[in-house]
């Protein structure tokens, strides 16, 4: 839409019919599209919303169905995942997106997007799994499928590239245990998840990744994790 107008402002108002545990009901009306008149007409206002449903559908449904869209960016499946979480997350869930218009006084439906927590979650595996190939593919690691252990621990979210106030050995790398400095955004969601909702003490948890090494004056001085690939258990 932005590309085809670019003139426009963006304010374009999904109305949420309704809202109910494990359900959302959202329609997209295009005359409610405040300020789209003085631009375009009613007929291009119905077919951008239309156009928008459909696109938008065509999209997320390759990941519903469990496949890729292969030209997704990050920007667009970190949209994407939110599209889906909430359904994913409830049981029992189900979404529906719509773009309506109203004739002679009869709502008619133009183009619908609908999906339930199954879809869902097969959305969130393959949004995931096309991250991490995004993310392996571009960056570089000095050090590959090394056992990090934690020293020091933070719940925190983090500001990526910047260190956490954790701190974390490498044996492999040095003796000294070195700041931890998430440089990627999967790696860091799936670590914070071992050390906030593991059953298990963080402690006692060994992590393989792959690191690039901060240097001072020829030191190792932190750790910058790029993968995780695998959390162990470690011996007692």
């Amino acid at each position: 839409m932005r590309s085809d107008y670019p003139e426009l402002a963006g304010d374009a108002k999904i109305y949420v019919r309704e809202v109910r545990a494990g359900s959302i009901e959202a329609d997209l009306i295009p005359w409610a599209m405040q300020g789209l008149s003085a631009v375009v007409n009613v007929v291009e206002q119905i077919q951008i919303v239309e156009k928008f449903v459909r696109n938008y559908s065509a999209v997320l449904g390759k990941y519903l169905g469990g496949t890729k869209e292969p030209e997704a960016t990050r920007s667009d499946l970190k949209d994407l995942m939110g599209s889906v979480v909430a359904i994913a997350n409830d049981p029992n869930g189900h979404a529906r997106l719509k773009a309506v218009v109203f004739e002679d006084g009869k709502k008619k439906v133009r183009a619908a997007l609908s999906f339930d927590t199954l879809q869902a979650r097969e959305a969130q595996r393959q949004i995931e799994d096309q991250k991490l190939q995004l993310e392996s593919s571009s960056t570089t690691a000095d050090h590959r499928r090394v056992l990090m252990t934690f020293k020091q621990s933070n719940v925190k979210d983090s500001v990526m590239g910047k260190r956490t106030g954790e701190r974390v050995a490498i044996e492999d790398i040095s003796p000294r245990d070195l700041p931890l400095i998430y440089a990627s955004e999967l790696a860091e969601q799936r670590i914070k998840h071992e050390v906030r909702e593991a059953d298990d003490n963080v402690y006692k948890k060994g992590f393989i990744v792959d690191v690039n090494v901060q240097l001072s004056g020829g030191r190792p001085a932190g750790y910058r994790v790029t993968n995780l690939h695998q959390v162990i258990d470690l011996p007692e």
